[in-house]
């Protein structure tokens, strides 16, 4: 195993802390489902980025990208669910009272999560240009598992930290205004991400 973790962390904290799509989706589950909803996304989302880091280590990434039609299918597709995402969260933002927002379940689930992070253009590009680099120079598996890994880490640190801030913001005003106005601006964002996702 020879990564490069000295290197790797500088490049992967601007990623892992800028709000995108993961942050997005684990801002609503925390709100909608409390702690077993953000449970879920954290783990789908954990679960996504452990799926780039095998899928470069057998080189379909690097075969996926060379292929413009391969990947414009691809590109398609994560953009289409990260609309419909969007679309789902302002539906569910919309939501008249206070009913509901109860039972915990909201509108992510774990698979919604794991496929938000799989199709999602830029983090295949993101494991194919910039985590490769810190990979050594075999690049194996077990060298893009590691970096997944800490990706993980700081990614699952950093939302905890910034969801139960948000709880317990919501806790000391009105909790279905405030979830009424994460999930439409939280939904809203997914569109422009999509969007954005579709031009780049």
């Amino acid at each position: 195993m020879d990564v490069n973790l000295t290197g790797f962390l500088p490049a992967l904290l601007p990623v892992a802390l800028s709000p995108g799509a993961s942050f997005t989706l684990a801002m609503n589950s925390a709100l909608a489902g409390g702690r077993s909803g953000l449970v879920r996304t954290l783990v789908g989302t954990a679960l996504g980025i452990y799926t780039h880091a095998l899928l470069i280590g057998l080189g379909v990434t690097a075969v996926l990208v060379a292929s413009p039609a391969m990947f414009g299918v691809l590109k398609v597709a994560g953009t289409l669910y990260l609309l419909w995402l969007g679309v789902q969260l302002i539906r569910s933002g919309l939501k008249a009272d206070a009913k509901d927002f109860s039972g915990g379940e909201g509108a992510i689930t774990l698979k919604s999560a794991w496929l938000a992070n799989v199709l999602n253009p830029k983090a295949i590009v993101f494991y194919l240009t910039v985590v490769s680099q810190f990979a050594g120079r075999q690049g194996d598996i077990t060298d893009y598992l590691v970096l997944a890994s800490v990706h993980i880490v700081v990614m699952v640190a950093w939302l905890i930290v910034v969801s139960y801030l948000l709880i317990f913001s919501a806790s000391k005003a009105d909790p279905v205004k405030i979830k009424k106005t994460v999930n439409i601006a939280g939904g809203a964002l997914l569109i422009i991400f999509s969007i954005l996702a579709a031009f780049h």
